[in-house]
């Protein structure tokens, strides 16, 4: 029975005010791409401008052959296409590294050990300390001659040690986000720490991780074009080195841009995706 069914009318409220104007006129999509798409026109146009100043030759029908190309053996893949595929595995492979690492600064943060926690904030407070090109020169120049470092597993070890520090404190905000109840019943029931981790809490923590997860995967993926300074085969090095043998800076550049965009904007979309799913599932 409801208070309507009584005769009574309940309490009302005075209705909410209607947002200003100008927050309803900026916040429609329609006039957010119009801004977007305006924005972009003008960068484009001031570069066009800035370019025909300088007397420079555009040459975009030259950009195809560094995409694909169709020799006498058949299609082939362009230079920017190998570089994409260099900079995807060189990526992978420093963030499944830089997981590994970054799970265990978390846990040694976490353990309540002295020494672990100490282990652990030394290593955090000097690695976020260092910029990575210095870090990528430290790997390098003064590592790799004492341990027998190439430029590929230097950019690798810079790569991973240096997300990992931040991927620690995004394990360990997940990790914290599960409710205290989550430990007591692990312990309950007679689980030891690993069980509580490997079975209720890391599960649990994902969803809060996902988020800040993808943009270090993003950020990471940007990161990786510093090792170009060490020469390792990689987009931008690739980019760098077509640009030497035909002098089309900005066509070039452009294009790599437009490639790192797009590997980033599928990445945040299918992780986006994946959220839902996962949201779905803790519902159920």
């Amino acid at each position: 029975m409801n208070v309507s069914d009584l005769g009574i009318s309940g309490p009302k409220g005075q209705p909410l005010p209607r947002p200003p104007f100008l927050k309803r006129f900026f916040d429609s999509v329609l006039i957010s791409v119009a801004i977007y798409a305006i924005i972009v026109g003008l960068i484009a146009y001031g570069s066009f401008v800035g370019a025909q100043s300088m007397g420079y030759n555009w040459q975009w029908y030259r950009v195809p052959q560094f995409l694909y190309r169709n020799t006498e053996i058949g299609f082939e893949w362009g230079q920017i296409p190998i570089g994409l595929v260099a900079t995807i595995k060189l990526s992978v492979i420093s963030f499944l590294l830089a997981t590994a690492i970054g799970l265990l600064i978390a846990l040694l943060r976490l353990s309540g050990l002295v020494i672990g926690s100490a282990v652990a904030v030394g290593f955090l407070e000097l690695i976020r300390n260092i910029p990575l090109l210095v870090l990528l020169y430290l790997f390098y120049y003064v590592l790799g001659p004492i341990f027998g470092f190439d430029r590929y597993t230097a950019s690798i070890l810079t790569l991973a040690v240096f997300h990992s520090a931040l991927i620690s404190e995004i394990f360990r905000a997940g990790i914290n986000a599960v409710h205290t109840g989550q430990w007591e019943a692990a312990k309950s029931i007679g689980m030891s720490p690993f069980q509580a981790y490997r079975y209720i809490i890391l599960p649990q923590s994902v969803r809060f991780m996902l988020p800040p997860m993808t943009g270090e995967v993003v950020h990471l993926i940007k990161s990786s074009a510093i090792v170009s300074v060490i020469a390792v085969a990689e987009l931008t090095t690739f980019g760098r080195n077509i640009i030497s043998d035909t002098y089309m800076s900005f066509e070039i550049w452009f294009t790599i841009a437009l490639v790192y965009l797009v590997v980033t904007l599928i990445l945040s979309i299918g992780v986006s995706h994946l959220e839902k799913k996962y949201a779905v599932d803790q519902q159920n």
